[in-house]
């Protein structure tokens, strides 16, 4: 009798997980190793199979240019090849090699329209077998969001979109409610002092504004080493962003 439930049971364990999508299997998340800031993230980093937002604490270039670092530092750390969807190829390729996302690991999508680059984020998410794809908007719809998150969801892979704008008035929109699982924004600090005449680790203030099942927080960090990551910064307790507004990480 034992032997014969137990069989049956087996089965039907069998066909569940026959059923179950690519992303539940793969279950999990991709941890910063900075213990801050995992404990502030469920499942102890950025979930794979999920969509997560990135912007500059600025409507400028130089916030804009830290969160898409921060966004390759990311992908880095993912597992097999990255795409990478926009409109403006602008990208500094040797940056990205330094925060260690090499051009080798990714396919750029130049599309002419936002609506382009969406749709070809959807398809490459739907694809599988990516380690992440990224996505630079200026505007993403909650509808459009929700498109990649399900996408994100049945493959397993990362998605990453990284909001750009291309003038001060549009930075408003990021307040605006999406399907992202977190959402995050990174301004440019003084960089950190080494012992060498001139030159400084880059340090960003990065805010967890939202995340579900979490709260918000802030931290000050080093930005990407050459392997991705991040790390707590170890210089003054109270600083100042790019214009020049006080704060405090806690």
């Amino acid at each position: 009798m034992n032997a014969a439930r137990n069989r049956v049971i087996t089965e039907l364990r069998e066909r569940i997980a026959s059923m179950e999508s690519p992303a539940s299997r793969k279950a999990g998340a991709l941890p910063f190793q900075v213990a801050e800031i995992d404990a502030a993230l469920p499942g102890g980093g950025l979930a794979y199979g999920a969509l997560h937002e990135v912007s500059g604490g600025g409507a400028g270039a130089v916030d804009g240019a830290a969160a898409a670092l921060f966004a390759a530092g990311i992908a880095a750390r993912t597992t097999g090849p990255i795409v990478w969807c926009l409109t403006r190829p602008d990208l500094f390729f040797p940056a990205l090699a330094q925060v260690g996302l090499h051009p080798d690991r990714v396919y750029f999508v130049e599309s002419d329209k936002e609506e382009d680059v969406l749709a070809n984020a959807e398809e490459a998410l739907a694809y599988g077998g990516l380690g992440a794809v990224v996505a630079e908007l200026v505007r993403l719809p909650m509808v459009a969001s929700r498109r990649l998150q399900l996408a994100a969801e049945k493959t397993g892979a990362m998605a990453l979109v990284v909001r750009r704008w291309r003038r001060p008035t549009e930075a408003s929109d990021y307040g605006q409610p999406t399907a992202s699982t977190t959402r995050w924004r990174v301004s440019v600090l003084p960089s950190e002092e080494l012992p060498v005449p001139c030159v400084g680790r880059p340090a960003w203030l990065l805010e967890i504004m939202r995340v579900k099942a979490g709260e918000c927080a802030e931290f000050i960090v080093g930005a990407c080493d050459a392997s991705g990551r991040i790390d707590l910064s170890t210089g003054p307790a109270h600083r100042q962003d790019q214009a020049g507004r006080p704060f405090a990480a806690g």
